[in-house]
């Protein structure tokens, strides 16, 4: 008689285990995700430190709504503004997505702003990271891009109003200025202010927040000066830590969908040329009242003295000192200049529209 073979369920879940394992280890051999377990501290996993995640999830919304929202945009003077009033009340789920685009950008402003505000607070930027700040610095100059060349697309009173101050802007350039002028080439300024949103800026930011990345997996976060706790701090598995920042991700993603659902953005009445009724949105109403006092030369010295002086911070606070308390002398002028900021913003939304092209 031949012998019978036993099974037990024991043994079963043992060979089940065993399977997935060498599955596992199978993908992992050609896709390399074991990489991801590598250690990062604690505070990592904290809301704080996940921002920069946050920005970098908002971006990727942004390209998978502006690839829909591309589809349907006319980007010529003549049609934009039609177009961009189809996508609101014709296309299926076109204001939806158009809403949610909407607040992404502005959800992608704050994230990104209060991460620089973390990274600063914390003293994150010290040695050997100053790099990394520096290219966190460009990664917020061109989501600022973003945020302008976005707000001109939608091409309503508001939006040539802004084109209208870019074009002075650029004259105050000289001839460095000479891309922002309606003379150069053959393209309408608005069809090139598209191409440059739709490509260039994905393009370059995807560069440098690659290069940002790489800083950081390079040097590590940076300790919290914040941490009461033994020492080492305890390390987790990176591969939580995005765990952790895709629960994060998903409760960002249903407030922009209920703020795309709830509070649909609208778009102004067609420009016209010649008139100025209008504020810029609220991440620039800061400089509204600079540009009534001196024109619009204070946009362009307003945000190159912010943008300067980011850059200078890792040149200016070269101490060991993490701990905000240790670093008064860096973080009392900051505080006043965000004050500044919010108080100018605040007194901007209730000062009477003023004419400044020509100022």
């Amino acid at each position: 008689m031949s012998e019978r073979l036993v099974t037990t369920p024991a043994a079963v879940r043992g060979d089940v285990v065993l399977r997935r394992r060498r599955f596992l280890d199978a993908i992992d051999e050609r896709l390399g995700l074991k990489a991801l377990t590598y250690p990062v501290p604690e505070h990592a996993n904290k809301l704080a430190y996940s921002l920069g995640g946050l920005s970098l999830v908002t971006f990727v919304l942004m390209v998978g709504t502006g690839i829909v929202l591309t589809q349907f945009y006319e980007p010529d003077p003549r049609l934009a503004h039609a177009s961009v009033r189809r996508i609101m009340t014709s296309v299926d789920l076109g204001n939806f997505i158009r809403g949610v685009h909407f607040w992404g950008a502005m959800a992608m402003i704050v994230l990104v702003g209060l991460h620089l505000l973390r990274v600063f607070v914390s003293g994150s930027y010290k040695r050997p990271r100053e790099g990394t700040w520096v290219v966190g610095v460009v990664l917020a100059g061109i989501t600022a891009a973003f945020f302008f060349t976005g707000t001109v697309l939608k091409w309503d009173q508001e939006s040539l109003e802004a084109l209208e101050h870019n074009i002075e802007i650029g004259k105050l350039l000289g001839r460095s200025g000479f891309w922002f002028s309606p003379s150069f080439g053959s393209i309408p300024l608005l069809t090139r202010l598209y191409v440059v949103h739709i490509s260039l800026l994905p393009a370059l930011f995807t560069l440098v927040v690659a290069a940002h990345l790489l800083l950081v997996k390079r040097h590590g976060l940076a300790p919290s000066p914040f941490r009461r706790g033994p020492e080492p701090e305890p390390t987790e598995p990176f591969s939580r830590h995005l765990a952790r920042l895709g629960g994060f991700a998903l409760i960002l993603m249903a407030i922009l969908t209920v703020l795309a659902v709830l509070v649909p953005p609208g778009q102004g009445p067609s420009p016209v040329e010649g008139i100025e009724v209008t504020k810029p949105l609220w991440p620039l109403l800061w400089v509204y009242p600079i540009e009534n006092w001196v024109g619009v030369v204070g946009i362009l010295w307003a945000t190159l003295a912010i943008f300067v002086a980011l850059l200078l911070v890792p040149a200016l606070d070269r101490g060991p000192e993490r701990a905000p308390s240790k670093r008064l002398a860096i973080i009392i002028p900051a505080a006043i200049i965000v004050a500044a900021i919010l108080a100018l913003t605040v007194y901007a939304f209730f000062t009477p529209v003023a004419s400044h092209i020509g100022m």
